[in-house]
């Protein structure tokens, strides 16, 4: 390929309304441009990338026991009606009709089709198990579409499902795409942890994240500093913290003014904040009151909150009617007095705490000498609270620390959800007939080249891996009007291709000022330079872009060296 023949529009400043580092360089570096929010057109060298992505993924699915189909976008209600999410799944789907007034949905995934296709052809143990994907569209109607191909409406995913006759086979197939997937990411250049995850809307049983490090990620990580725990911050486990043991007092009331805040109640009180209870109230989807309590210093995760509101898919804050129908008092709450019926989160490190101080839920009132074993009924212990910079590791007690990183890649096991909700089912090594075991994997191609770029760049433009990259080695003859010059680099250009290099020459009339800025900026991990001294002095330039090391080589070997540099990208 020739620059003058490329279709690649650069643009020396930066859209205002680019706000991270991958979709400004993707702006910048000709890469893509927007349709609409949340949808772009990928030009030629983003889908070069695009499609080297697409190949890795190929060949590790296709290695590990998949096979490669295509499913339609357009999805028909009626499969969504049976598993039971076209009333749930919530805005987010992109719903149409047809001519005649029939349902369809753009599929945000494909988990009720590919079910639908599998039972009606798999009837036997014999035929398991059996691993589908496709590389294909997805939709997704975000509230807010931002951050270039972080969060878009339209995007590129490969989701494969397995299908097995029981729980062991399941989890082999899981072990399978997750060792499919470290593959991936590790031959993509990407530096990135598998972290425990949760499923989500999707449902099912365990679930990975694999997500590439980067400061700019939407998703926070929390990791061993000693053992190889590590999960998203709304997976994270965290142990019980126990209370040092003390003597216990009666419950007394005491007056608060003006103490709807942890801030003010320590304050007046001059009580460590240890001492506290926090209580955070939401309503669900299905409007039902949901109160949270955790200690005073803690945040409450709000996705292990929805974990135990069951059938619910969205929380908002509570309404105050809400809260004081249950009996409770906004900003002055506890569960002591809460009316039956009330859904009560309780963390589990409250529930050891010893004569603690909680609201009264009555204004301007709170309790002291509470001790939640004893005054606290009708309630749910569980782990609530959000996790922080030196938790003990829930694997072997080790401070833990936190870091950011884009979720580009997840692994589910699913169970039997979809398999019993739609009567997926086989006939097992006696004839009897068993619901199918699924998993699901996703990998969002478009994001794990934006991902590669939020990692990868710096104040020139982006640093792509050599197996990612559009082009791996880029010829720049300085002066192309120099028929000395341009030969020479057309000489080279035409051994690289031979030698199997994915190159691209630089043959613009341009000066070369311009020509090593877009080099820098698209990121092109070997730059060959062919200037005056090419020719005069028989050396051969050689530019890394990570590293920015230089090489001169001598035209006769020159091509030697550049393929032992590939080694090393």
């Amino acid at each position: 390929m020739r620059t003058t023949n490329l279709y690649a529009p650069t643009l020396r400043e930066t859209p205002a309304e680019a706000e991270v580092i991958s979709h400004q360089l993707m702006l910048r570096a000709g890469m893509i441009r927007k349709t609409a929010g949340g949808m772009y057109t990928f030009l030629p060298l983003a889908w070069r990338t695009i499609r080297k992505i697409e190949q890795i993924i190929r060949e590790e699915m296709d290695e590990a026991g998949g096979q490669e189909i295509c499913m339609p976008i357009l999805q028909p209600a009626e499969l969504w009606q049976e598993s039971g999410r076209w009333a749930v799944y919530g805005d987010e789907m992109m719903r149409i009709k047809d001519r005649h007034q029939r349902d369809f949905c753009l599929g945000p995934t494909h988990e009720e089709m590919i079910t639908d296709l599998v039972r009606n052809e798999v009837r036997s143990y014999k035929q398991l198990p059996l691993m589908l994907y496709q590389i294909q569209d997805k939709f997704r109607d975000e509230r807010r579409p931002r951050f270039g191909l972080m969060r878009s409406r339209e995007f590129i995913m490969k989701d494969l499902y397995s299908f097995d006759k029981d729980v062991e086979g399941m989890n082999e197939s899981y072990r399978r795409m997750y060792n499919a997937y470290t593959n991936i990411y590790t031959r993509c250049g990407l530096e990135f942890r598998p972290v425990e995850a949760d499923n989500g809307a999707i449902g099912g049983g365990h679930s990975h994240e694999f997500t590439v490090l980067a400061d700019a990620g939407e998703s926070s990580i929390a990791y061993c500093s000693k053992c190889d725990y590590a999960a998203s911050d709304e997976k994270a486990e965290l142990a019980v913290i126990e209370a040092p043991a003390e003597e216990t007092y009666e419950l007394e009331k005491v007056a608060t003014p003006g103490t709807n805040t942890i801030a003010d109640l320590v304050d007046y009180l001059k009580v460590p904040v240890e001492k506290t209870i926090k209580a955070v109230a939401y309503q669900t989807d299905q409007d039902q009151l949901v109160l949270a309590f955790v200690r005073g210093d803690h945040e409450v995760n709000e996705v292990k909150v929805i974990n135990q509101a069951e059938g619910a898919l969205e929380l908002r804050m509570a309404e105050e009617e809400a809260i004081l129908a249950a009996g409770g008092c906004p900003g002055f709450m506890s569960p002591i007095g809460i009316k039956e019926g009330t859904l009560i989160l309780v963390d589990a490190t409250v529930m050891e705490m010893q004569n603690a101080v909680a609201g009264a839920n009555e204004k301007d009132a709170h309790y002291l000498h509470v001790n939640p074993k004893r005054d606290f009924k009708n309630v749910v212990v569980t782990d609530l609270r959000m996790v922080s910079e030196g938790d003990p590791c829930p694997h072997c007690g080790a401070p833990m620390k936190m870091t950011r990183g884009i979720e580009a890649g997840q692994v589910f096991t699913l169970g039997t959800k979809y398999s019993e909700a739609m009567g997926a089912k086989f006939l097992d090594e006696n004839g009897k007939e068993k619901p199918l075991y699924m998993g699901c994997y996703g990998i969002g191609v478009g994001r794990t080249m934006a991902a590669a770029i939020e990692q990868n760049n710096d104040e020139h433009g982006i640093i792509w891996p050599k197996a990612i990259a559009p082009f791996e080695v880029i010829v720049v003859p300085v002066n192309a009007k120099v028929p000395e010059q341009l030969s020479l680099a057309e000489e080279i250009y035409t051994a690289l291709k031979k030698a199997g290099a994915d190159v691209l020459l630089d043959d613009r009339k341009e000066r070369a000022g311009v020509k090593f800025k877009d080099a820098d900026l698209i990121g092109y991990p070997l730059r060959i330079t062919v200037g005056p001294k090419a020719i005069e002095e028989n050396q051969i330039e050689v530019k890394v872009r990570r590293t920015g090391e230089t090489f001169k080589f001598a035209k006769e070997d020159y091509l030697e060296h550049v393929m032992e540099i590939f080694k090393t990208l």
